[in-house]
């Protein structure tokens, strides 16, 4: 009766009625709006003027009704579960309850598509006001696609770069709260936190985001880097890579100091070789017979671009040894030759120097020396309108193995075989070719110097034959060496290499050994192998950076990269 009461009979004007006219206006609209569902909306409107019969002209199936409501059928029967409970029901209750089903869903939908929408159109508006509107290629369906998805990924990228420079701003921002001790003033902050050691700076710079970077200044780590290996200082505390970050080299120093690296061969060779090469800047210059190549370095520094740039010829025999000075390379031959190459254009001269092989060549402040088997050292301008036109020749009555200038341009030192009753290693005046004088007095015969190099106008180091490496600084005595360190395995040490200031790289003539050495320390730091028994190779050339080390052997140019071990 309740049921009957609520609904009213058809055509009475009762509340029934207007209710369900109501619905059926609502849902008439709807459908003829949406234009999908136009068949099953005349169904529901002819239900509709029924009112309560049962028969087939005013009464829908059950199917009809779902399918005219859709998904919303289901909510607006859950919406009015007490009617279904009662009992009977007339079919406006059936509609209000699809109605408020429809509804519902409707609305919910809306609701979300709303929220989509203004999300896109925020996305839109943040694109146009970095980039521009694009409305030529947002016509048609597939341009607006395209459209969406370009000013989406246009705004993510924004919205990233947003992210970024906040999180800058907050990091470079000093914190509010903390100990009074971050109140301070920088340079007193930095005095302090200048006592602190390696690991120390570490954890702090883990407190905050204004600390990390704050500990990532170059003071902080410029006295914990002198006292690295290989972290491009110099004993005077010159710092030779000013484009990297102190704290970056630290890192990379820990490598050096614990050995640990990745081997890898950057070149092979099908023969025998005794390769010499050089370095500067991205490129690598090594020689191969009697040809000099030069190759690029990939930005990793462990790897080359097999093309090379460039190929400098010139001698008959195999080149001995090179330097590169003043955009010229200045090579030695097996042929007694001296070539001048300009790198950066086929400018090429050579020149009969010495009537045997040439071993050895340097070259500083336009003057080049050469050293030679036939017992002589030369020296030779390296102006345009001079070559060929020797200035000094020196009877060293012994075979020149090394040779080198000294920084001030004052002097050069020979290294020889040390066949006779003097010293393997003299130092000579460059303007009048004079003995200046001789270093050590206690080498035995045979101890030869196979590589010689200046570290400062009054510092040199030497090795070769006697298995030694020593140092010597001409300012405290010329009789005897500063410091010594003898090779572990009594092999003899065909080259040698320093970052200036405590690292030391040493070449072995068996199995292609490689040592580095903390000049602090006596004994070995470290060792690697490069070669096996039946490839047993000398190392014949050493040259490294601070996050690589590249040594050449008889069939391969070997790297030890330090950087990613």
């Amino acid at each position: 009766m309740g049921s009957q009461g609520r609904s009213g009979p058809p055509g009475n004007g009762g509340p029934g009625e207007g209710e369900g006219g109501e619905a059926r206006k609502l849902q008439e609209g709807r459908v003829a709006r949406g234009k999908r569902r136009k068949g099953k909306g005349k169904g529901k409107a002819r239900a509709g003027q029924g009112g309560r019969g049962s028969g087939t002209e005013g009464k829908p199936g059950p199917q009809t009704a779902k399918e005219a409501a859709g998904p919303g059928a289901d909510a607006g029967a859950r919406a009015c579960p007490r009617e279904e409970a009662e009992g009977g029901g007339s079919v406006e209750e059936g509609v209000r309850g699809i109605v408020k089903g429809v509804e519902g869903s409707a609305g919910a939908g809306k609701e979300a598509q709303g929220r989509e929408y203004g999300k896109k159109e925020e996305w839109r508006v943040r694109a146009r006001r970095r980039e521009g509107a694009r409305p030529g290629r947002a016509q048609g369906r597939g341009g607006q696609a395209w459209a969406d998805i370009a000013g989406t990924r246009v705004a993510m990228a924004a919205a990233a770069e947003e992210e970024e420079e906040a999180a800058a701003r907050e990091s470079a921002a000093r914190p509010a709260a903390g100990p009074a001790l971050w109140r301070l003033p920088e340079e007193l902050l930095l005095l302090i936190c200048s006592y602190l050691d390696m690991r120390a700076l570490g954890r702090l710079a883990q407190v905050c985001r204004w600390l990390r970077r704050f500990t990532s200044c170059d003071l902080l780590w410029r006295r914990i880097a002198r006292a690295s290996l290989n972290s491009g200082f110099t004993r005077l505390g010159t710092d030779l890579m000013t484009s990297v970050p102190v704290k970056e080299r630290v890192k990379v120093s820990q490598n050096w100091r614990l050995g640990r690296c990745r081997e890898g061969i950057l070149l092979k060779w099908r023969c025998s070789q005794m390769p010499w090469m050089q370095l500067e800047d991205d490129s690598l210059y090594i020689s191969q017979a009697n040809f000099i190549l030069a190759y690029q370095f990939r930005p990793d520094g462990a790897s080359l671009n097999r093309r090379p740039l460039g190929v400098f010829a010139g001698h008959d025999e195999d080149v001995c040894h090179f330097v590169l000075a003043n955009s010229h390379i200045v090579s030695a031959g097996g042929d007694g030759k001296i070539g001048v190459h300009k790198i950066h254009s086929t400018f090429t001269v050579k020149y009969s120097a010495h009537e045997q092989e040439v071993n050895c060549v340097d070259c500083k402040g336009g003057i080049i020396v050469s050293g030679s088997r036939d017992r002589t050292a030369k020296v030779w301008p390296l102006a345009s309108g001079r070559l060929g036109q020797c200035l000094h020749t020196i009877q060293t009555e012994d075979r020149v193995w090394s040779i080198a200038i000294s920084p001030l341009l004052s002097s050069f030192v020979t290294g020889t075989a040390c066949c006779g009753h003097f010293s393997p290693l003299r130092i000579w005046d460059l303007n009048s070719g004079q003995l200046m004088t001789h270093l050590g007095s206690d080498f035995p015969p045979g101890a030869g110097v196979l590589d010689v190099m200046y570290e400062s106008p009054f510092t040199l180091l030497s090795c070769g034959y006697d298995t030694y490496v020593r140092y010597w600084d001409l300012r405290t005595s010329v009789r005897k060496c500063v410091m010594e360190w003898e090779e572990p395995h009594d092999s003899t040490l065909y080259c040698l290499q320093t970052d200036g200031n405590h690292l030391l790289a040493t070449g072995s003539s068996y199995y292609g050994v490689v040592r580095l050495w903390d000049r602090r320390q006596r004994a070995c730091l470290h060792a690697f192998p490069l070669t096996s028994t039946p490839l047993s190779s000398p190392v014949y050339c050493l040259r490294l950076t601070t996050k690589h080390l590249y040594a050449a052997l008889s069939y391969n140019l070997h790297v030890l990269d330090f950087q990613n071990p």
